[in-house]
């Protein structure tokens, strides 16, 4: 089981990789991030040409159900294999 410590670690070392992720894992560690600490995603899907936005919102709403526990496993580990 991840502790608070490890996955603040993790969102550490997040920001200092030695080479920027694809858009696919900066989308994945995003959710994983976002579930982890706030759970599930509320709000309404942004619209209109926010192109972004609307990525980082299904990207997170396709997390829905997961535990902030298990967000936290999931995004220690993909942080660790991006080590």
């Amino acid at each position: 089981m991840t502790t608070q410590e490890d996955f603040e670690a993790a969102a550490q070392r997040a920001q200092q990789l030695p080479s920027k992720p694809s858009n696919m894992v900066l989308l994945q560690l995003y959710a994983l991030y976002k579930q982890a600490t706030e759970g599930d995603v509320s709000g309404d899907r942004p619209g209109g040409f926010d192109f972004k936005a609307i990525a980082k919102y299904d990207a997170w709403t396709g997390l829905r159900g997961t535990s902030k526990d298990a967000a936290r496993q999931q995004y220690v580990e993909l942080v660790n294999s991006l080590s």
